[in-house]
């Protein structure tokens, strides 16, 4: 999506009439554009035309910065939408060294960091595909290196003369919460031994007057 750098709005709309839509989205319909422009003006915002080529042109009662701003906004948006769906290229040769082989690897978690997809391919020279046993060897290790932040969607296979394979970003699998240990039961409280019975008034004074048997 391009951002619209020729939009017209207010008296640069001269077309005799436009459909109109309202401030809220409402669709007005088809006003000569002084009436159009008149409404805008009265809702103290601008005339926009949002599609020229239509017939009569389709113009909405807005704020011109804020439809700017929402306009950039979606074009950002889908231009990160774009780039997250290139696939990169990382290129080997079976005589790889060991300086080269770490930078592409480095490069390689870059893109993979940024979530792209990578196409690896590994190129023989001459006398070299006789021997494309090293070749798949290249390929393994590629794949054992960056397993901790990838995966291979397209196994490494011959194509041509070429061993080409795709890797994608790692899927992270959300990690299993420890299940809750209950609280230990606390021991029941022992019970309390039961309080000696406290003789009532009268049973003191019946005990007083009860002669004693020798």
């Amino acid at each position: 999506m391009t951002i619209q750098t020729n939009v017209r709005i207010n008296m640069r709309i001269r077309v005799p009439e436009v459909r109109l839509i309202g401030e809220d989205g409402q669709q007005i319909g088809v006003v000569p554009t002084r009436e159009a422009l008149s409404r805008a003006q009265q809702a103290g915002l601008d005339l926009v035309e949002i599609s020229p080529n239509a017939q009569p042109p389709v113009c909405r009662i807005t704020d011109y910065g804020k439809f700017r701003y929402e306009q950039e906004k979606r074009d950002k948006q889908a231009r990160q939408h774009s780039s997250a769906t290139k696939i990169k290229e990382i290129q080997f040769h079976p005589n790889v060294g060991d300086h080269d082989y770490q930078t592409k690897v480095r490069h390689l978690r870059d893109f993979i960091g940024e979530g792209h997809r990578v196409k690896v391919i590994l190129f023989f020279r001459g006398r070299e595909s006789a021997h494309q046993e090293i070749g798949f060897e290249v390929m393994n290790r590629v794949i054992r290196d960056v397993q901790d932040v990838a995966q291979a969607e397209q196994l490494p296979r011959l194509m041509g003369r070429n061993i080409l394979m795709m890797l994608i970003p790692r899927t992270k699998s959300k990690g299993s919460q420890a299940p809750a240990h209950p609280a230990p039961a606390r021991p029941a409280a022992a019970p309390r031994p039961a309080a000696a019975a406290t003789p009532t008034p009268m049973a003191q004074a019946l005990s007083a007057v009860t002669p004693q048997q020798s």
